[in-house]
């Protein structure tokens, strides 16, 4: 019996300690807006040091890190149809993107340990499409 609570135990701390935080979904339409080539949370509000996994739901999506606060280093463009999971320390606002669907919006924000100190740096980037242009303006007018 002691050996069936241990590991079950073991079991389950094993599976939080390595899940992410938050998770988003790389989509070709979102069935509840009904938009196409979005992800699933397009800003997303995290403590320093949580984490998101991106799940492509189908393939030719991926995640590209356009901007990020002074002492961030961007990370390079993931691989297509690849899940990513990258933990964020450094407070501030990022800015990403899927490649492929950039022009047709597929952007996101995160908002890390509330930090909006890098806002105007993020509102300034230039982004592919005129509706990703428009959709970093809402989104950053919802922060």
């Amino acid at each position: 019996m002691k050996k069936i609570f241990l590991t079950l135990f073991f079991a389950l701390f094993s599976t939080s300690a390595f899940s992410a935080d938050v998770t988003i979904e790389m989509l070709n339409k979102n069935k509840e807006t009904k938009k196409r080539m979005v992800y699933s949370q397009e800003l997303v509000k995290i403590d320093a040091g949580q984490s998101i996994e991106w799940l492509p739901t189908a393939k030719g999506h991926n995640v590209e890190m356009l901007a990020g606060p002074n002492g961030y280093d961007l990370p390079k463009k993931t691989k297509l149809n690849e899940p990513v999971n990258m933990t964020f320390t450094v407070p501030g606002i990022y800015l990403y993107q899927c490649s492929p669907h950039a022009a047709m919006g597929m952007i996101g924000i995160i908002v890390v340990g509330g930090d909006t100190s890098n806002m105007d740096a993020i509102a300034s980037k230039k982004v592919t499409g005129s509706k990703s242009k428009k959709k970093v303006k809402k989104l950053l007018s919802e922060i």
